[in-house]
């Protein structure tokens, strides 16, 4: 485990009427992975943290209490992502402050998207290609930590690997990932640490 100057995010005491309670730290450029069957909870915990469910308990970003700021601030810093993200304009381009800014374009292009993406209706997308989009839409936000729920479900390996590529270069460039997958293999590639959620408790996993 990273030293406490390190820590990202600290969860401490974390629960809801699902579950918990959770006590986890997450380390400056670690990937923890979370598994566990559907309906576990997994994304009920990624939502909790994210301030998106009620919780009680303590949670805290580089030190500082999430309460200490606004939500939508604290939701710029540790994005969530959910496993059919949400999309509120009718393309791509409109979820981006500056659709065609070289960042976005290499972003893409590192997930092997196309220019041209951007301006196709969403509804016209595949379910990966919203998918992919989704994860440069949350980059783009530079946040300190990530919640991936599942975010490869819908993925054939090779934009798999790409976006594993991807996730680890910002890993080794400091930030946190909490990642919800239900591929060992995956977890076996991207965790520093894997837990298991069941009965409404993380259980540590061996690595």
């Amino acid at each position: 485990m990273a030293p406490a100057e390190d820590c990202l995010l600290e969860l401490d005491a974390l629960r809801s009427a699902f579950g918990g309670p959770f006590d986890l730290r997450l380390a400056r450029g670690e990937c923890i992975c979370i598994l566990g069957p559907s309906g576990a909870g997994k994304s009920v915990l990624l939502r909790l943290i994210a301030d998106l469910d009620p919780s009680s308990g303590t949670v805290r970003l580089e030190g500082a209490l999430r309460e200490d700021r606004p939500a939508p601030q604290w939701r710029r810093r540790v994005v969530y992502q959910a496993a059919e993200p949400a999309w509120w304009a009718p393309t791509a381009a409109g979820h981006f402050p500056d659709a065609a800014s070289e960042e976005v374009l290499a972003l893409m292009a590192r997930l092997g998207l196309a220019p041209k993406l951007l301006a196709t209706e969403i509804a016209r997308l595949s379910t990966g290609e919203r998918q992919r989009l989704a994860l440069v839409r949350s980059l783009v936000a530079k946040p300190a930590v990530l919640l991936l729920d599942e975010p490869s479900a819908s993925l054939d390996p090779a934009s798999t690997a790409a976006m594993e590529r991807l996730l680890q270069a910002q890993l080794d460039a400091g930030i946190g990932i909490l990642m919800v997958t239900h591929s060992l293999e995956q977890a076996d590639r991207m965790a520093h640490r894997r837990f298991e959620m069941a009965n409404g408790r993380l259980h540590p996993l061996p690595t």
